[in-house]
C-alpha cells in the first residue's frame, strides 16, 4: 500500500485536521473514508459490450443528490489543503511574484495603437490606447469595473480598420458564452446595441463602419437543448439598431454541426467565410463581394486540408495550407480562374512548420516552428526570401499584428525564462526594439533551459524542454514537474509561467514534453496522436517520465505530472497505465468519459479528434481501451491525485471530473483522491488573478501535502 506522508510541523495542525475532517479522513491504518456516492444500475451497450455507468446521476449537476455529494467533496479537499502548513506561505509568495507590470497584444489601427496592461494584481488586464506615444496611453476598457470579484472578463475584441470603433465581448464566470457591446473609441462611450447568444464568435467590420458581420448560435428555447451549440449562423448587425433587426447572411441547416467565421479582406472588397466542423483543422472557404447580397461562391468545398486566408491582391487570394504539404506552404488562387491546376505555390514547404503567415508592408511574414521554438522570416511578394528577424532560441513569438499597408508590426516574445515582451519591428529601418517591457522582480539568471530528445515506445524521437537551477545534481533526488497536452493540433512551444517560479526557486525541475497530437512537426505529427493513434500520446508522455527518471533528474516518488482539458485526459490515462511511475497527479478540467463526451455542450466538436464510440465498433474499442473512467482497476495503488473542475465549465462539463473521482474513490480507499471544485469559473479563460493565485496555492499545497 502506498503510504501518504503529511508535512505537519506541529501537533496543533494535526489535531485541527482531525477535528475538521473526522468524517472524511483516513483511519489510523492509512485508509480514507470518502463521501458516499450511491451506485446506480445504469449501463449502455456498445456493439454487444455492456458498459456500466453507475455514477451517471452525477451528470445532473443540479440534483440534490449531486449537490450534496459535491459539497462533501469540497469540504474534504479544503480540509486537506488548509492543513498543509506551507499553503499560506506559498500563496503569499505567489502574490508577490504576480505583482509586476506586464503587457500583451499590441496592434495599430488607423493612427491609434492598442495594447493590454496589468499593473500586477489586477484581476483582469486593461485595454489601453494611445495616438503614438505609449507614455500617454489612456484606459479604453477596464474589465475590472465589470464586477467586484473580477469574474466578468473581456473575452473578445475587434477594432475597426480606421481605429474609431470596436466590438468587445463580455463573459461571466469563465463561460464560453459572451455578449457583444460596441464602443466609440473617440468618445469612450458605448452604443446601446447588445448582441447575445455568442460563443466562439468571429467579428468582421465593414470598411465603412456601418456595421459588422458576426456568427452566433440559436437563441435558447428556439431549438432543442441538445442543439443549442449547433446551427451556427452568420448575421450582419447595423450600428445603432436592435439585434432583432440583424440580417441573416448565411446558414446551413442541412449541416447543423458546421460553424462559420466571417472575415473582411484587408482591402474591404470581399467577405470570406471560414467554414469548419468541430475541431477538425480541415476547412472550407466561401466568399462574395462585401457589397453584394448574392449567394456565396464555394471556392474551396472539399474540406481536404487547412486553408487559412492570409490576404489578397485584387482577385488573387493567398492561403496558408497543408494540402500535400503537412508542414505548411503558401499558395495563391486567382478567383477568376480557381481550378486547382492553376494554383500557384508562392512559398513552398520547408523543413520547419509554418505556424502563421501575415501580409504586412506588402510582404509575407512567416512564423516557423523549428524544433518547437519560433523563427520569423520575411518573404517578398513573389515568394523569394528577404530576411530573417532574429529572436533568441527556445522562445515563442505570438500575437503578431500588422496590416498590408503598414510599415511596422508588433509581436510578443516569451520563453520559460523570459516574461512576455512586446516588440516593434520597423520595415523601413529594419529595427527590432522592445516596445512594452515587463518589470518582473525575480532574478532569472541562476536558471537555464535545455532541449533534449528522447525515444518513445515505438522509436519516435520526441522533444522535451527542461528548465531548472544551474548546476543541479543529477542524483535522482530533485522534485520534477512534467507537463503535457498532446492533441488538437496545439503546440506546446516555450512560454513564461509566473507560478512555475515558486517551483524553480524551491529547487524543482520543470519539464514540458512535446507529444504527438500537437502541431510541433505539422499535420503528420498531429495525426500520429489522434483517433486510432491516441495511445501514442500516452506512450510519449510515459517515455518522457521514464527519461527523466533514467537520467536521474528525479525519481517516481518525486515526479508530479499535470495536464488540463485534453491534458487532463492525458495525465489520467498515464496514471492508470503506469501508476508506479508518478508521485502525484494534477488533473485539470479533464475529459474522462470517452464514451459519452460528445453528448455534453460542445463535446461533439471533438469527434474529429477522438472519434465517436457510437459510430463504429472500431472507434468504440479504441476509446474504451484508454477512457480513464472505464480503466480504473479496483485495489490498485494509484499515486495521489487532485482532479480540478469548475461549476461554470461549459466546455468540459464537471461531470467528467465528478464521475472519475467517484470511481477512483470507490476503487480503493487506500489512495488519496481529492476533487477541487471552483465556483464562478469555467474552463480557465477569463479567470481573475485572485482565483489563479488561490488555485495555484492549492495545487502546491496538494503536492506538498501528498508527497513531500
Amino acid at each position: 500500500m502506498k503510504r501518504t506522508i503529511y508535512p505537519w510541523k506541529n501537533i496543533a495542525a494535526l489535531l485541527c485536521l482531525i477535528i475538521v475532517i473526522s468524517c472524511y479522513s483516513h483511519a489510523p491504518s492509512g485508509k480514507y473514508k470518502y463521501p458516499a456516492a450511491p451506485v446506480h444500475n445504469t449501463y449502455d451497450t456498445f456493439f454487444g459490450t455492456r458498459v456500466n455507468d453507475p455514477y451517471r446521476w452525477l451528470e445532473n449537476e443540479q440534483s440534490p443528490e449531486t449537490v450534496k455529494w459535491v459539497n462533501a467533496e469540497k469540504k474534504l479537499a479544503e480540509s486537506f489543503l488548509s492543513a498543509v502548513p506551507d499553503r499560506e506561505k506559498v500563496k503569499t509568495r505567489l502574490t508577490e511574484l504576480f505583482n509586476y507590470q506586464r503587457y500583451s497584444q499590441a496592434q495599430k489601427k488607423g493612427t491609434r495603437y492598442f495594447f493590454y496592461k496589468n499593473d500586477g494584481l489586477q484581476n483582469q488586464s486593461v485595454l489601453y490606447m494611445h495616438d503614438g506615444e505609449p507614455s500617454k496611453a489612456r484606459i479604453l476598457i477596464d474589465p475590472n469595473t465589470f464586477s467586484k470579484d473580477g469574474t466578468v472578463a473581456l473575452s473578445n475584441l475587434e477594432i475597426s480598420k480606421d481605429g474609431n470603433l470596436l466590438v468587445y465581448g463580455i463573459s461571466e464566470g469563465g463561460s464560453d458564452r459572451e455578449i457583444l457591446k460596441i464602443r466609440d473609441i473617440t468618445t469612450g462611450k458605448d452604443y446601446d446595441d447588445t448582441i447575445k447568444w455568442c460563443k466562439f464568435t468571429s467579428i468582421a467590420w465593414k470598411s465603412d463602419n456601418a456595421g459588422f458581420y458576426y456568427n452566433r448560435y440559436p437563441e435558447p428555447g428556439t431549438v432543442p437543448v441538445e442543439d443549442e451549440n449547433s446551427f451556427n449562423r452568420v448575421y450582419y448587425h447595423a450600428l445603432g439598431t436592435p439585434q432583432s433587426k440583424d440580417v441573416l447572411i448565411y446558414e446551413r441547416p442541412d449541416h447543423k454541426e458546421w460553424s462559420f467565421g466571417p472575415i473582411i479582406s484587408d482591402d474591404g472588397k470581399y467577405l470570406i467565410l471560414y467554414v469548419w466542423y468541430g475541431t477538425d483543422p480541415k476547412n472550407r472557404i466561401y466568399y462574395r463581394a462585401s457589397d453584394s447580397d448574392q449567394p456565396f461562391i464555394t471556392l474551396l468545398d472539399k474540406a481536404d486540408a487547412l486553408y487559412g486566408f492570409v490576404g489578397n491582391a485584387g482577385t488573387v487570394f493567398y492561403f496558408h495550407t497543408d494540402l500535400n504539404t503537412p508542414k505548411g506552404s503558401l499558395i495563391a488562387i486567382d478567383t477568376n480562374d480557381p481550378e486547382p491546376a492553376k494554383w500557384k505555390v508562392v512559398i513552398p514547404e520547408q523543413n520547419d512548420v509554418v505556424e502563421s503567415i501575415h501580409i504586412i508592408n506588402q510582404k509575407f511574414v512567416v512564423s516557423y516552428l523549428h524544433d518547437v521554438w519560433n523563427q520569423v522570416k520575411i518573404y517578398n511578394p513573389d515568394g523569394s526570401f528577404d530576411k530573417e528577424i532574429k529572436v533568441p532560441p527556445y522562445g515563442s513569438v505570438s500575437s503578431m499584428s500588422g496590416e498590408t499597408e503598414q510599415t511596422e508590426m508588433f509581436f510578443s516574445y516569451s520563453s520559460f525564462l523570459s516574461p512576455s515582451t512586446v516588440y516593434r519591428y520597423n520595415f523601413i529601418s529594419n529595427e527590432l526594439i522592445p516596445y512594452l517591457v515587463p518589470n518582473l522582480k525575480f532574478d532569472l539568471f541562476p536558471y537555464e533551459t535545455k532541449q533534449i530528445f528522447y525515444t518513445s515506445k515505438d522509436g519516435t524521437r520526441v522533444p522535451m524542454f527542461i528548465t531548472h537551477r544551474k548546476g543541479i545534481a543529477l542524483d535522482g533526488t530533485n522534485p520534477a514537474w512534467l507537463y503535457g497536452y498532446g492533441g488538437f493540433n496545439a503546440s506546446l512551444s516555450p512560454y513564461f509561467s509566473t507560478r512555475r517560479l515558486v517551483w524553480l526557486e524551491r529547487g524543482g525541475v520543470l519539464a514540458i514534453a512535446n507529444l504527438r497530437g500537437g502541431n510541433e512537426y505539422g499535420e503528420q505529427w498531429h495525426q500520429a496522436g489522434m483517433l486510432d493513434n491516441k495511445q501514442n500520446v500516452f506512450d510519449d508522455f510515459i517515455a518522457a517520465a521514464q527519461w527523466l527518471i533514467n537520467n536521474k533528474y528525479t525519481r517516481p516518488s518525486k515526479l508530479v505530472i499535470e495536464g488540463e482539458s485534453n491534458g487532463g485526459l492525458l495525465v489520467a490515462a498515464a496514471m492508470l497505465q503506469r501508476p508506479d511511475l508518478f508521485g502525484a497527479v494534477i488533473c485539470g478540467v479533464p475529459v474522462t468519459d470517452m464514451l459519452r463526451y460528445h453528448k455534453f455542450t460542445v463535446g461533439s466538436y471533438w469527434a474529429p479528434e477522438f472519434g465517436n464510440a457510437e459510430k463504429s465498433e472500431q472507434e468504440f474499442k479504441v476509446l474504451y481501451a484508454y477512457s480513464p473512467l472505464h480503466n480504473v482497476k479496483k485495489g490498485t495503488s494509484y499515486p495521489p491525485i487532485m482532479v480540478m473542475t469548475a461549476e461554470g465549465d461549459d466546455r468540459v462539463v464537471p461531470a467528467h471530473a465528478m464521475k472519475f473521482v467517484a470511481t477512483l474513490q470507490a476503487a480503493s480507499q487506500n489512495n488519496l483522491v481529492l476533487m477541487r471544485v471552483e465556483s464562478k469559473a469555467g474552463h480557465g479563460h477569463g479567470k481573475p488573478v485572485t482565483k489563479i493565485i488561490d488555485e495555484e496555492a492549492d495545487i502546491y499545497a496538494f503536492v506538498m501535502g501528498s508527497r513531500l
